[in-house]
């Protein structure tokens, strides 16, 4: 068990924490949520003794030992990567090191061979015989080959460390397990074994993560990070979300009785518990909601932008068609070739690769800000697009516009009266309000550039909406709103994103780009994952009938 004593922090006058008490309990993993800013990565800390609080302390059974997920991608670069799983348990480290330099000594004496004995006996209780071999089976199963395990970490490429630095977190079966995005920088086979682990896993697990996806199938609890405070709430982020939406149009409605309310979050919860997809966290979970009253679910105080896109005409019959189109990238590899499609009314599409640089080019190409090697494609007269570019780096250069003078460079010439409310009602719907319009663009973090570039593109009136990675440096509240847009948008969307949940909810058709041709599926998302003949192709394009990269 972990506690969380009357907590505060401070950084001069800003109050992060104030007076928050909490308690994690063995079993169960706990979701931390929140906007960017509110501090859940400084919470993390907080616990795991990296930052002091002004007030309060954090209470550990004694005996229980607490692992955490290091953010330094470089701390262990001089060690093996075998060497740098074994750290992860750090007392077992000690007393091996301290059991080897005995052993190592010239003039053993009788004492030393005592202290060895006592050594040993730790050691042995500690799992300490079965370590390397341990570690080598966690290393593989996070898709770290065995011919990388005694190579030095700095060695290998960056997606690799993460999952090395994964391992050492999870090794040797920590009574406490805190994770700051775990899933960065793994591919979906990848973030599926960690699903499978973290759903199995007893003991405490504490985690920070903007994927949904991943907070629905591991998270038994969430614990909700707003205006100074935490408060946990039973179910997975999902559950957390609807119910305080529903709790917030149910207060919203003036007429509404209080035993309809009541009745109809009761049927909510019902249909949650039933439709648990983790087995062992259905019957948890399904335990939890049984003992949960109405009263301990509230509404969220966040803000949610307002994404709305209108199409300011249907698209006609001929959308996109893309002919033979190629791309080989500067160091000579092929990025993709032979890509051939038409795009349909109607049409949603997920585009993946092993190859992140493969999709990124492909988009740039039809936005007609790269030329590809071979190929061509034509657009419908009916077409217009906006156009959510990876790096957006290129309209904020100029670091002295204010945002509202910003965005009236971008309002096309369909629009006739572009007045101060016009620009504000935008950016407003982006949670620029007051004197935020008049701020300078050279002080945007990169979450507020991206919806900067949301009001761009909504000026468009689009009925074609191209999205790479849509989700960067958003936080969870703007990915639900973005997601929910992209949704129920009426006109086409193409997108490629490592959000599984924005990919499974908004496409129904999925283009794989390969250097050797694509894969074309109209299907879901997760169709597509489980598909045989999906599976069967990519083996004989890859060699391998392992899963993208998104």
């Amino acid at each position: 068990m972990i506690k969380v004593n009357n907590v505060t922090l401070s950084f001069g006058k800003r109050v992060l924490f104030d007076e928050v008490n909490l308690t994690f309990t063995e079993g169960n993993c706990y979701g931390v949520i929140g906007a960017n800013g509110a501090g859940k990565s400084t919470f993390l800390k907080i616990l795991s003794g990296e930052i002091e609080p002004n007030k309060g302390n954090i209470e550990i059974t004694p005996g229980h030992r607490m692992a955490v997920l290091t953010q330094n991608h470089f701390e262990f670069d001089e060690n093996t990567v075998l060497t740098t799983v074994l750290k992860g348990h750090k007392k077992m480290w000690e007393v091996m090191q301290e059991r080897d330099a005995i052993y190592a000594k010239a003039d053993f004496t009788e004492e030393d061979g005592i202290k060895a004995g006592e050594l040993e006996g730790e050691f042995g209780e500690m799992g300490g015989y079965t370590a390397e071999s341990d570690a080598a089976a966690l290393l593989s199963d996070l898709g770290v080959k065995e011919s990388y395990h005694s190579a030095l970490l700095k060695e290998l490429p960056g997606t690799f460390k993460v999952r090395v630095l994964l391992a050492q977190a999870l090794f040797g079966n920590p009574d406490i397990l805190i994770l700051d995005e775990p899933t960065n920088d793994l591919d979906v086979e990848t973030i599926g074994w960690l699903e499978n682990f973290l759903a199995d896993y007893e003991n405490i697990v504490i985690v920070v993560s903007h994927d949904r996806h991943f907070l629905d199938a591991v998270c038994t609890h969430v614990a909700d990070v707003d205006r100074t405070k935490i408060k946990i709430f039973t179910g997975n982020y999902s559950f957390w979300y609807e119910s305080s939406q529903l709790m917030a149009r149910q207060i919203g409605d003036k007429n509404k009785k209080t035993e309809d309310k009541r009745l109809a979050l009761l049927e909510f919860i019902a249909r949650f518990s039933a439709n648990a997809s983790k087995s062992k966290q259905a019957t948890s979970r399904k335990k939890a909601l049984e003992k949960l009253t109405i009263e301990e679910i509230e509404p969220s105080n966040r803000r949610y932008p307002g994404i709305i896109f209108k199409q300011q005409r249907e698209v006609g019959n001929q959308i996109l068609n893309v002919e033979k189109l190629s791309k080989v990238a500067e160091d000579g590899r092929v990025l993709f070739s032979d890509v051939s499609f038409s795009i349909n009314k109607g049409d949603k599409i997920a585009f993946v690769s092993r190859d992140h640089t493969a999709l990124t080019s492909f988009f740039e190409i039809i936005n007609r800000a790269m030329q590809p090697d071979s190929g061509k494609f034509e657009w419908g007269s009916t077409v217009t697009t906006a156009y959510l570019p990876n790096d957006n780096s290129k309209f904020f250069l100029q670091k002295d516009t204010n945002l509202m003078d910003w965005l009236r460079q971008f309002v096309p010439p369909h629009v006739t009266e572009v007045d101060e409310p016009f620009l504000r009602g935008f950016l407003g719907k982006m949670l620029f309000s007051g004197d935020e319009v008049l701020k300078k663009i050279s002080v945007l973090s990169g979450g507020e550039k991206v919806r900067c570039m949301l009001s761009r593109m909504m000026l468009q009136d689009p009925n074609v909406v191209i999205l790479d990675e849509p989700t960067n440096h958003l936080d969870l509240e703007s990915i639900q709103s973005f997601n929910e847009s992209m949704s129920n948008f009426k006109g086409i969307v193409l997108l490629t994103s490592h959000d599984h949940t924005f990919l499974q909810t908004v496409a129904n058709r999925v283009i794989e780009l390969t250097p050797k041709g694509i894969i074309d599926r109209l299907m879901s998302f997760d169709e597509y994952l489980e598909n045989e003949r999906v599976k069967q192709l990519r083996e004989e394009l890859y060699g391998s009938a392992s899963y993208v990269t998104a």
